[in-house]
């Protein structure tokens, strides 16, 4: 079982960057496919980014690529997304998320075994 804990989310204007950080308990987290999704209020739980256990292939939501990059430290447990160009539309909370055992990613929230409590992203126009 591995836990995760975001981190980094806060009040930014738009244009601005934020940096996430998701930190991961246990010794095995280079097993694990790494997501992150956001929820709006009153909305489902769309999927951001994700990258596989290694690190090698990455994959964006077609309303953050090129703006947003997803990288992952396996020697630290951290699995970071680096968000640029914020829009006021980017506004939720931002969840990371870990699939065990895995090595592909996925796009889909129930694929996903374990998510972190979350962190609050806040884009002001």
């Amino acid at each position: 079982q591995v836990q995760l804990v975001e981190s980094g989310g806060g009040l930014v204007q738009a244009g601005g960057s934020l940096r996430l950080s998701c930190a991961a308990s246990g010794r095995t987290f280079s097993r694990y496919a790494m997501g992150w999704f956001r929820q709006a209020p009153g909305r489902q739980r769309d999927f951001v980014a994700a990258i596989t256990r290694s690190g090698n292939s990455t994959l964006y939501a077609d309303s953050v690529k090129g703006r947003f990059t997803i990288s992952r430290d396996n020697a630290k447990n951290t699995v970071s997304l680096q968000m640029n160009s914020l829009k006021p539309e980017d506004t939720a909370v931002y969840y990371c998320a870990a699939k065990k055992d895995s090595s592909v990613y996925y796009s889909s929230p129930t694929r996903y075994d374990y998510w972190g409590q979350g962190t609050q992203v806040t884009v002001s126009s």
